[in-house]
């Protein structure tokens, strides 16, 4: 993308907007680009010396007489030259480009499986489309941070300077981050969660929760809904009773405990060997693509669609991922560059979304194929859920102010009869 590439400084005598003026100073065998003007005070003077080669055998010092001449008849090259080149050394591009930042980022998909893959690519593509201003290394699961708190951690301290994880994981530590990803019987489809970020102001509630901790929070993710694999059949909500289930916890975790299942959580790297032992019987992780990728057709023979017919999860259907960035990384990005990364968050999530979507429906026929059978809820087992659900809503929303303000949202949302996904009677007896 042009609009972001940076130009030689020399040739064209370029002014970055917004950090006062750029000076380019070159001598015999070295160039030195200053900024003058206000700029982050973290952000010292950049310069580039010795850009020549030893073997170039350039005497360091010249006379001041000799000197005139010389920067005349340098500056003179660079432009013939379309600015490829200073005294034959790499050409000095502006200020910004000197700023030059690479991010580790780490995800929560494992690597090798369809959600790394393309959060691999994605990331590898960034600093072609910056021009080259900015890079991002990526890293899969447990490479750098062992856990989700190791995760949290490591971008509040600049150990990484980004994250790509499931939004609720930090329900332990932002209660009202239940609330920033779909929860049981909430609204169930991408368009709305779309809506709620980008048209309701979610997005800017979202962020002032998120730089209490030192980050910044610049988008919504969409992937999957949600899918459970059991080693046992369940064809109703009363089977689930007694069963040991592998769940995200919060919210999610603490409506099927209504229902007599004990919950535990852990990382989507850890669920096959929980199944294959018998640790578990059985665990809910994203969809089909994911999912196989991971094995769960060799250790489980059913598919729990928690949902009616046309509704894959009635308890977590818009399993939202984001990007997060540590505060003062971000800060360090020029305006343009944090528009930049803005707009890549939302164009990269629709083609995220899009491509499991396709891989899902591939790797259902693997499942059924290998001999996986898929049960769905009946209407009257998905009218006890939803009643289980909207008071741990509730619950939930009195955790704190934060959690309180992006609920109110998300009820007037529902209520509006627009919406009609709930009514006043729904809710009797319930009040925030």
């Amino acid at each position: 993308m042009d609009a972001y590439r940076t130009n030689d400084v020399a040739a064209r005598g370029r002014v970055s907007p917004g950090t006062g003026r750029t000076r380019v100073r070159v001598t015999a065998g070295r160039a030195e680009v200053r900024e003058s003007g206000p700029r982050d005070k973290s952000e010292g003077e950049f310069i580039m010396t010795d850009i020549r080669k030893p073997e170039d055998n350039v005497t360091p010092t010249c006379s001041r007489e000799d000197a005139a001449p010389r920067r005349r008849q340098m500056l003179k090259t660079a432009v013939v030259a379309g600015g490829a080149a200073i005294l034959g050394a790499p050409y000095v591009r502006d200020a910004e480009a000197a700023r030059s930042q690479t991010w580790k980022v780490q995800t929560t998909w494992d690597a090798g499986t369809t959600g790394y893959k393309l959060f691999e690519a994605w990331c590898n593509s960034i600093q072609d489309k910056s021009g080259g201003e900015l890079a991002f290394k990526p890293f899969p699961a447990k490479s750098v941070a062992a856990d989700n708190n190791a995760l949290f951690d490591a971008v509040r301290t600049g150990v990484l300077q980004a994250m790509n994880p499931f939004t609720l994981y930090w329900s332990g530590k932002i209660p009202a981050s239940v609330f920033l990803s779909s929860y049981p019987a909430g609204p169930d489809l991408p368009s709305q969660w779309e809506t709620m970020f980008y048209g309701l102001g979610m997005l800017e509630m979202t962020r002032e929760i998120y730089r209490k901790y030192g980050l910044f929070y610049v988008g919504p993710i969409q992937h999957d809904a949600n899918i459970i694999h059991s080693k046992k059949p369940v064809d109703t909500l009363g089977e689930l009773k007694g069963m040991k289930v592998r769940l995200p916890g919060g919210m999610v975790a603490q409506v099927f405990e209504k229902f007599g299942v004990s919950t535990t959580s852990m990382p989507g790297s850890d669920i096959y060997p929980a199944l294959e032992k018998g640790t578990i019987d059985a665990a809910d992780y994203v969809g089909p693509a994911i999912n196989w990728d991971l094995g769960f057709s060799e250790v489980t023979k059913y598919i729990i669609c928690m949902g009616p017919p046309g509704h894959t999860s009635l308890y977590q259907p818009v399993d939202l991922m984001d990007l997060t960035v540590n505060m003062g990384a971000w800060k360090r990005l020029s305006k343009k560059m944090q528009r930049f990364v803005e707009e890549q968050v939302q164009t990269y999530s629709v083609h995220h979304y899009t491509t499991i979507q396709e891989a899902d429906l591939v790797a259902m026929d693997k499942f059924l194929k290998a001999g996986t059978t898929v049960s769905r809820l009946s209407p009257d087992d998905v009218t006890r859920f939803r009643r289980a659900a909207i008071p741990v809503w509730y619950e939930w929303a009195k955790k704190n102010a934060d959690s309180r303000k992006i609920f109110k949202l998300q009820l007037d949302y529902m209520l509006n009869p627009y919406m009609g996904y709930v009514t006043k009677g729904d809710l009797k007896g319930l009040s925030l």
